[in-house]
């Protein structure tokens, strides 16, 4: 077996394991489902998408970070930042293939496994254990939505830095703090200071 061979089948692995963690599934038909997914490698500042794209894929981060952004108003703003182990693409452009809004970057090189829209469509009038794991990744996009709108809305700038924090601690060591000021809608000199008091 080639050492391409044995990295596409950790990547395959990685994304069983993961599958597996929500939705119980036979092991053959697990194995189709990770046949359908290709291994991509993107290197720190390519991108995944962009606006005016069709999305015709979705990926699954086995190693690395990308950021999902755009420029409202002339501004940067970052929407999410995903890392390992979870799935990312341009959803609405995507499912409905219209021009995607967001720019999806690697922060870093990333080892991804995608699946096209046509695989992912099989797979779902394929087998209901599909189903079931597309609606739960479904349902984690929109909660991440309502918890970042309830968060700007209700929480103060610590407490939305303290969560992310206590969630997911290695972005501090792997992504710009002005992407994840963006993200959490304060400047980066805020989070610099809330840094530093949570070090102190």
């Amino acid at each position: 077996m080639s050492e391409s061979e044995i990295n596409v089948q950790d990547l395959r692995n990685s994304l069983k394991k993961c599958v597996l963690e929500q939705v119980m599934i036979p092991s053959h038909i697990l194995n189709d489902i990770a046949s359908r997914f290709k291994p991509q490698k993107i290197e720190s500042g390519d991108h995944f998408t962009k606006p005016g794209r069709v999305c015709r894929k979705m990926a699954y981060i086995q190693d690395g970070v990308l950021r999902m952004y755009n420029y409202p108003d002339g501004n940067e703003i970052t929407l999410w930042i995903g890392s390992n182990n979870r799935f990312i693409t341009d959803l609405s452009s995507f499912i409905y293939q219209k021009s995607a809004r967001w720019y999806i970057e690697a922060l870093e090189p990333s080892h991804l496994l995608t699946i096209t829209r046509e695989n992912h469509y099989q797979l779902i009038n394929k087998y209901h254990e599909w189903i079931e794991f597309d609606n739960r990744l479904l349902t984690s996009a929109y909660t991440i939505i309502e918890e970042r709108m309830f968060s700007h809305l209700y929480m103060s700038a610590e407490e939305r830095f303290k969560k992310l924090l206590e969630a997911e601690p290695e972005l501090f060591n792997k992504v710009s703090l002005k992407y994840i000021a963006s993200m959490l809608a304060m400047t980066p000199e805020t989070l610099s200071r809330l840094r530093s008091k949570q070090t102190a």
